[in-house]
C-alpha cells in the first residue's frame, strides 16, 4: 500500500475544472484532503477490492484516489459533462489499474443501481449558494440508499446534522475528523487569491455490511 504522502503526490497531476460553475459549487478537492479521506477509508477496509461510488465526482480526484488504492471497481457520477471529460483525462494521467466508469447524471437521483452495497465517497456541495441550502442532505440520502459505508466532506459545524441524519436513516457515524480545504479564487465574487475553510469528514455505516 502506498503511503498517504505518496498518494497525495500521485493525485498532484489531477487537473481542476476548466470552466467551474458557481451554481454547482465546483471547487477542486485538494489532493491532501482526497488522499487523507481515501487513505482513512482504505485503512478501514472500505476501498481495496470494493465497489466505490463517488457522488458528484467533479474532475474525479476522490474516485481516482480509490482506484489507485485498489478498488475492485470505481464509478464516478456527475451532472456536468465538462467535468466528466476532465475526469477521463485525469484518469489517463494517474494510470491506475482499477476500472473506472464515468456516468453523467444527478447524484441525488442516481442513474445507476449498484448490484452490491457500495462504499460511497463524496465531497458534496455545502449549500453555500442561495437556493441551494442543505444540498449535502440530498447526497446523504443517496448514500443511505446504496452504501454499506460512506465518507463525506461537510462544512465545519455539521456534526450534529450528520449524526442526526444518519440515526434517522439506519446509519451510524463511526469516525470523524477535521481538515482544511484551500479554496483558490475561482469565481468573480472571490476577493482573495486563496482562502482556507475548515471542513469535517464523516464515516457512516448504513447497516448493509
Amino acid at each position: 500500500m502506498a503511503t498517504k504522502s505518496e498518494l497525495t503526490q500521485q493525485l498532484g497531476v489531477v487537473a481542476g475544472f476548466d470552466s467551474p460553475r458557481a451554481a454547482l459549487e465546483q471547487y477542486r478537492t485538494p489532493p491532501e484532503l482526497a488522499a487523507h479521506l481515501v487513505h482513512t477509508a482504505d485503512l478501514q477496509g472500505d476501498v481495496e477490492d470494493r465497489l466505490v461510488v463517488d457522488l458528484g465526482c467533479g474532475t474525479g480526484i476522490l474516485a481516482l484516489a480509490a482506484a489507485l488504492r485498489g478498488a475492485q471497481q470505481v464509478v464516478g457520477v456527475d451532472l456536468d459533462a465538462g467535468a466528466l471529460s476532465t475526469a477521463l483525462t485525469n484518469e489517463r494521467r494517474v494510470a491506475s489499474a482499477s476500472p473506472v466508469s464515468w456516468v453523467q447524471g444527478d447524484a441525488t437521483r442516481l442513474p445507476i443501481c449498484p448490484s452490491e452495497p457500495a462504499t460511497v465517497i463524496m465531497n458534496p456541495p455545502f449549500g453555500a449558494q442561495s437556493g441551494n441550502e442543505h444540498a449535502d442532505r440530498a447526497f446523504l440520502e443517496t448514500a443511505a440508499r446504496i452504501a454499506a459505508v460512506s465518507y463525506s466532506v461537510h462544512n465545519a459545524g455539521s456534526e450534529s446534522f450528520v449524526e442526526s441524519f444518519a440515526a434517522d436513516n439506519d446509519g451510524e457515524v463511526t469516525h470523524g475528523f477535521q481538515a482544511a480545504f484551500d479554496l483558490p479564487a475561482t469565481f468573480d465574487h472571490h476577493t482573495d487569491d486563496t482562502r482556507t475553510i475548515d471542513v469535517e469528514v464523516f464515516r457512516i455505516t448504513w447497516g448493509r455490511e
